[in-house]
């Protein structure tokens, strides 16, 4: 009963049942084209499968694409969702959510591809992907999209290079900084986090979108398009938490739910040293995904590659950074966690119940960045809010520790704007919540002043 009462007092679900939205436009375009390169990938790979497996490699390799095939299929003949067969840890959790949501439906209804809640589809999408290889051995730990999330870090070279170059810049210098200067350059390196996100592959259904100037360089002209700018709140935290140091409560803890592998990654890794370098925070725990995802999300073998790849590059700033980083790792000062709860369709304020460990975890930080569009459609439950909606109710009780969302919008949903500023915007680009090139930086605390 609890629930429904939940339920009626925030907004429907975004979802494709509303013909003409993004959700529709996503469910009806993008998904399929995903699937289709999905199914070309495997396809492209038979002879590497046949290499390693022989024969067997091959009949798995078929299996898998008549899985990917059906699927697609499903999706754009609008079937009813179908319930896991995997065996694999989270499989209880996803069919108890479709009974979740088959409970919101009516009776002679069944939760289906254009009329359920667009989270919850589109994330079942990518767990059916994963569910279509596990099913085939020998190929069942092929990562479908690990050729694209490689193609857009080796793309976006020049742009990591000249980024880790200005790190180390920084380093030779950080403890001449005054705290003016130590704010100035928090709020460049937060920006350019903010901006990483903008290589998104799943937005672009896989497309090329990687990063090739120099990050640094283009801040200023993008400063107006941030239509919410909380990094000064942000910096409050860190500086509080560092006055509060000492034996009753050491420097900041902070946390980051990463997002995007390839350059977005290398952007929140230097943010990470930073903060750390400038004695901001004195360790960083990553928070990455279990399985491929939302095609170009980081998994921990996208994290381990990357640390191995800046390591090894044949540039000088690039490979210190990279060494450094494989240092922060082994001093634990930088670790890194995966937790089945960030490939669910939950929420995030149903984490506390869902996940509680994972809940209890993200207590323990001083700060939670939260990157990229997803999870801000998982903090806000991607929900139809006015744009005028603060962002703490939007959050519906989630607040483990004082978070900030940095998120470049490629969704239609957004909360916390200013009177009229959302109207505006939809007059002059009526696409601005979904071309990515929008950006908030939006913090909530639980503690209040």
């Amino acid at each position: 009963m609890a629930s429904q009462v939940v339920q009626q007092a925030v907004p429907d679900s975004l979802s494709a049942k509303y013909k003409g939205t993004f959700a529709y436009l996503t469910i009806r375009d993008r998904l399929p084209t995903i699937l289709t390169k999905v199914i070309d990938t495997i396809h492209r790979n038979k002879n590497k499968f046949f290499e390693e497996h022989g024969e067997e490699g091959v009949e798995a390799e078929k299996r898998a694409i008549s899985l990917l095939s059906k699927l697609r299929n499903e999706l754009q003949t609008d079937k009813p969702v179908l319930l896991l067969s995997d065996g694999l840890p989270d499989m209880e959790q996803w069919n108890q959510y479709v009974e979740r949501q088959q409970a919101l439906l009516d009776v002679d209804e069944a939760p289906s591809w254009f009329k359920s809640p667009w989270l919850y589809v589109e994330c079942y999408m990518y767990r059916r992907i994963e569910e279509s290889v596990k099913l085939n051995p020998p190929i069942c730990d092929f990562d479908v999209f690990e050729e694209g999330k490689t193609q857009s870090f080796f793309e976006s070279q020049q742009a990591i290079m000249a980024i880790c170059t200005y790190l180390q810049g920084l380093h030779k210098n950080m403890e001449d900084l005054s705290e003016e200067q130590l704010l100035e350059q928090f709020l460049k390196l937060v920006q350019v986090s903010l901006w990483g996100n903008k290589c998104d592959l799943s937005i672009s259904a896989g497309q090329d979108n990687s990063q090739r100037s120099s990050p640094i360089d283009s801040l200023e002209t993008l400063k107006h398009m941030i239509l919410v700018d909380d990094s000064r709140l942000v910096w409050s935290v860190l500086m509080n938490s560092r006055a509060a140091g000492g034996p009753v409560k050491p420097v900041a803890r902070v946390d980051i739910v990463l997002d995007n592998a390839g350059f977005e990654l290398v952007t929140d890794l230097v943010l990470a040293d930073f903060l750390l370098s400038s004695k901001l925070a004195s360790e960083v725990h990553f928070h990455g995904k279990c399985i491929p995802w939302f095609v170009s999300d980081t998994t921990r073998k996208d994290f381990e590659w990357t640390m191995r790849q800046v390591q090894s590059a044949n540039h000088k700033w690039m490979s210190k950074c990279g060494f450094q980083w494989q240092g922060y790792m082994k001093q634990g000062t930088w670790v890194y966690h995966d937790h089945p709860f960030w490939t669910l369709p939950h929420e995030f304020c149903d984490m506390s119940k869902d996940a509680p460990d994972l809940y209890a975890k993200l207590q323990k930080s001083d700060l939670i960045f939260f990157k990229g569009d997803l999870n801000y459609r998982k903090l806000t439950g991607d929900r139809r809010w006015d744009y005028t909606v603060s962002f703490d109710k939007a959050l519906r009780g989630f607040q483990p520790a004082p978070l900030c969302s940095l998120r470049t919008l490629k969704a239609d949903v957004q909360v916390g704007l200013r009177p009229g500023q959302g109207e505006k915007l939809a007059a002059t680009d009526p696409d601005w919540m979904t071309s990515g090139k929008y950006s908030v930086i939006q913090f909530s605390s639980p503690y209040k002043e």
